[in-house]
C-alpha cells in the first residue's frame, strides 16, 4: 500500500539544507562561531516558529524566548562579560542543573568531556586563568551573531521543563536545516537577575539558558570536538516478542 503521508509545517519554508537524519547526527555544540556571517532576522522567526512544533501537555506551550543581535546582543554580552570577569556577587543560578553529589558513569563522562574539550582549545591542565578565559567565551556568545534565551513560568511544574527540553531540540534541529549551527548555555542562568534587568524579564519568569546561534567558523580547533554517545544496548531494553 503506498504511503500518502506528508509533511506540513509553516510555510514559505526554503529547501532544507539537510534532512532530519541529518540534522540529528550533525548537530553538535559549536564555540566558535562567525562574527562576521549575519543571520537575518525572518530566519530566527522561521527557526523558532518551526521548533513551536514541540509536543507540550495539553499544548500548554510554555516556551518564553528572548532574541539578541546587533547593539542589544553585544551590550548584553559586555555586561555579562563584566560581571563574570569581576566575580560580582549575587550571581548564582536559582535552580540545580548538576548533581550536589557525582556518580558514576556520568562523572567520568564529565571529564572525559572537560579533557577533550580543554584539549583542542588549546588549554593547559591545572591553567586556572586559561580555563576562566574559555569559560567566560559563553558570555560573547562565541561570538555568535545571535543569542537566545529561554525562560519558563516559574509557576509550572516539571512536566512542563520536559516540554522545554524538546523546544530547545526542536530549535537546533531547525537551525541545522539552515546551515546554522548552536550551542545550548546553561551557563547564562548563572547572571539571571543581570540578564533579567537587561531584557525586561519578569520575575515570574526562570531565565533557564542561554543559546548561542550562527555560522560554524570551520578554522577554530575547538570546533573539532567530537563527543562520544553509548550504544544503544548500553541505554535501551527491549522488550520485544
Amino acid at each position: 500500500m503506498k504511503n500518502t503521508d506528508t509533511c506540513h509545517g509553516p510555510g514559505d519554508l526554503p529547501a532544507a539544507q539537510c534532512d532530519v537524519f541529518q540534522a540529528l547526527s550533525s548537530r553538535r555544540s559549536v564555540r566558535a562561531f562567525c562574527r562576521d556571517k549575519p543571520i537575518e532576522r525572518h530566519v530566527v522567526e522561521q527557526i523558532l516558529a518551526l521548533a513551536s512544533r514541540a509536543p507540550s501537555g495539553t499544548n500548554t506551550q510554555p516556551w518564553k524566548v528572548r532574541v539578541v543581535a546587533g547593539v542589544a546582543r553585544d551590550k548584553l554580552s559586555a555586561r555579562l562579560l563584566q560581571a563574570y570577569e569581576n566575580d560580582e556577587a549575587d550571581c548564582e543560578e536559582e535552580y540545580r542543573y548538576y548533581p550536589e553529589q557525582w556518580i558514576e558513569p556520568y562523572i567520568s563522562r564529565r571529564i572525559q568531556l572537560g579533557k577533550a574539550l580543554y584539549g583542542v582549545a588549546g588549554v593547559a591542565k591545572g591553567d586556572r586563568p586559561a580555563m576562566k578565559r574559555q569559560l567566560g567565551l559563553n558570555y560573547r556568545f562565541f561570538e555568535a551573531p545571535v543569542g537566545l534565551f529561554i525562560c519558563i513560568d516559574r509557576r509550572l511544574e516539571v512536566g512542563s521543563w520536559f516540554d522545554l527540553g524538546t523546544f530547545l531540540m526542536g530549535i537546533m534541529l531547525a537551525a541545522r536545516g539552515f546551515g546554522l549551527h548552536t550551542c545550548p548555555q546553561q551557563a547564562f542562568a548563572r547572571f539571571h537577575r543581570l540578564i533579567r534587568a537587561e531584557l525586561d524579564i519578569p520575575e515570574q519568569e526562570y531565565v533557564v539558558c542561554g543559546m548561542a546561534l550562527g555560522y560554524e567558523d570551520t578554522s577554530a580547533n575547538v570546533n573539532r570536538l567530537a563527543t562520544v554517545r553509548e550504544p544503544v544496548d548500553a541505554f535501551a531494553t527491549f522488550f520485544w516478542d
